[in-house]
């Protein structure tokens, strides 16, 4: 049965034309009566898998195959439940007679061993809610280098018209592994890396061409511009999703067993504000005539200097080799966060203003790579005899301590090496109280990527003697004590207003609004008050 997904109760998005059109009558019950012209619907999921005979082709409980049903119309995004394109009968054959004696299956739906069929009786548009399930392939006894067969996925259902699907099976085919690479200890923000990039067939079969692949994040360029490549530069939009992404196509025979390398290393610029930039590589293997196709997709141009070219490496040791590598470049840039406090002055019953500034003084920035754009949190206490009437958007009531309560403030990454927020909080002021101070403080840690942590606190001064500023550091004051509630996340609010247009939610634009996993942004863990660890705004 395919997945019906349901979400929150609210207005529904009509259907597009393209639904519309193969609907002819909807009854009291809400069935749909197919038109003439059948509705096109397009069997999907991987095309192509090779098991290999050297390894246990990844985790055994994850399919290679996800199969799914691809239905006209636009994909539904809004709330509510999602409305059918199509209500009636249909049934999914999955034949995989023609892998026997090559390896073992795991069918989805209602199996009979090599045989499965689903059923369904209603349709969506677009694919993701037109799951079928998927199809675990491993090797046997009777596997050998060079088996091949293949599993074949028709669809037939009344007011329907099915594109069948082939899922091609290749046993010990080739299988490349990508060289490990270290970073020196010497690679500083602005240098270069010379890469020394380079691939092992450890499959039994040879490989008829390959494709290289290479990424480098927003502070990650590559200089040279080689001929049988393809490069597309992504400078807009989120931080997150900023970088350069490459595709280099080598028509030659790779052998069996044989490891090669680039003819010359490959020149990996770092940026002045590079800071735990992520590199990474991959080498697949791919006809010639599909890694054309590859090298054209939308959006890349193609290199203008002379080909990159691979050789052959004698002797190479098989445990240089692995399936992934990644790396972050440069380790030992640094940038220097620093909070502003702010002064005022006013009569008993009076509202004032201040506004808190959190500013990124560089050099680098704060990639948030590994951790997907985890934020920055930094805590507010409030003023003696003082009131907050409002706080920003970004900012939440927390407990800072036992007695105490007082506001945790988020700060979205990546953030820019030259990123500049305000958090503006208004106060009443409920009694005059001179040289009322309450601290504004991101949490202490020993970060070895933050220059200068004298300037990682400030203070709000209400009634003070000295002129409106910062009220000076605190110099030995201890940050606020673990709170029991952590505030809310980076998403529960619209973001603070500062110098380079940013809202605190714009990846272009100073810090971005992308958050993810769980981890460091960019070095700098996301803590609460008294050292606790926050993510998503909950202490843990």
């Amino acid at each position: 049965m395919t997945e019906q997904a349901r979400r929150r109760s609210g207005p529904l998005r009509a259907l597009g034309l393209l639904a519309a059109t193969s609907l002819v009558a909807v009854g009291a019950a809400g069935t749909a009566v197919a038109a003439e012209a059948p509705l096109p619907v397009t069997i999907t999921g991987e095309d192509r898998v090779g098991l290999s005979l050297h390894s246990d082709n990844g985790d055994p409980s994850e399919p290679q195959v996800r199969l799914r049903l691809k239905a006209p119309g636009e994909e539904f995004d809004g709330d509510g439940v999602v409305p059918p394109v199509f209500t009636g009968d249909y049934t999914i054959r999955i034949d995989a007679t023609g892998l026997k004696g090559v390896a073992s299956v795991k069918l989805p739906c209602d199996a009979d061993g090599l045989v499965a069929v689903c059923t369904g009786t209603e349709l969506y548009a677009g694919e993701q809610y037109n799951r079928l399930g998927g199809i675990r392939l491993d090797i046997d006894d009777d596997s050998e280098a060079g088996d091949a067969g293949s599993i074949t996925v028709t669809g037939e259902g009344e007011g329907l018209e099915f594109s069948p699907l082939t899922v091609d099976v290749l046993v010990g085919g080739p299988e490349l592994l990508n060289r490990r690479l270290s970073v020196p200890d010497d690679l500083r923000a602005g240098g270069t890396y010379r890469a020394p990039v380079g691939l092992r067939n450890a499959g039994s079969m040879p490989a008829e061409g390959a494709v290289l692949r290479f990424h480098g994040s927003r502070g990650v360029s590559f200089p040279d511009s080689y001929g049988n490549c393809s490069y597309l530069e992504t400078t807009t939009g989120p931080l997150l999703r900023q970088g350069t992404d490459v595709v280099c196509a080598f028509p030659d025979t790779l052998d069996a067993g044989t490891a090669y390398a680039l003819a010359e290393p490959l020149r990996v610029k770092t940026a002045d504000f590079a800071l735990n930039d992520i590199f990474t590589y991959s080498f697949t293997a791919v006809p010639p005539a599909e890694a054309r196709k590859l090298r054209a997709a939308d959006g890349h141009r193609p290199g203008t200097g002379p080909d990159l070219e691979l050789k052959k490496v004698a002797g190479a040791d098989a445990a240089d080799y692995t399936r992934y590598v990644d790396l972050d470049l440069p380790r030992n840039n640094t940038y220097d966060l620093e909070l502003t406090g702010a002064s005022a002055h006013g009569k008993a019953g009076d509202t004032v203003t201040a506004e808190i500034g959190f500013r990124n003084n560089g050099p680098a920035w704060l990639s948030a790579q590994r951790s997907g754009g985890e934020p920055l949190a930094f805590t507010v206490r409030v003023p003696e005899g003082a009131t907050v009437t409002k706080s920003p958007g970004r900012c939440g009531e927390t407990t800072l301590t036992e007695d105490e309560k007082g506001y945790l403030c988020w700060v979205s990454t990546p953030l820019l090496e030259d990123a500049s927020l305000t958090f503006p909080f208004t106060f009443r002021i409920d009694r005059v109280v001179q040289n009322a101070r309450a601290e504004v403080a991101l949490p202490e840690w020993d970060n070895p990527w933050d220059s200068d942590q004298s300037n990682d606190s400030a203070w709000i001064v209400l009634n003070g003697s000295d002129e409106p500023g910062d009220g000076g550091t605190p110099g030995a004051t201890t940050p606020p004590a673990a709170g029991e509630d952590g505030g809310p996340g980076p998403d529960d609010a619209d973001g603070t207003n500062g110098t380079n247009g940013t809202n605190g939610a714009n990846g272009a634009d100073g810090a971005s609004g992308d958050t993810g996993d769980q981890g460091t942004g960019g070095g700098l863990a996301s803590t609460g008050a008294g050292g606790t660890v926050l993510i998503g705004g909950a202490a843990l």
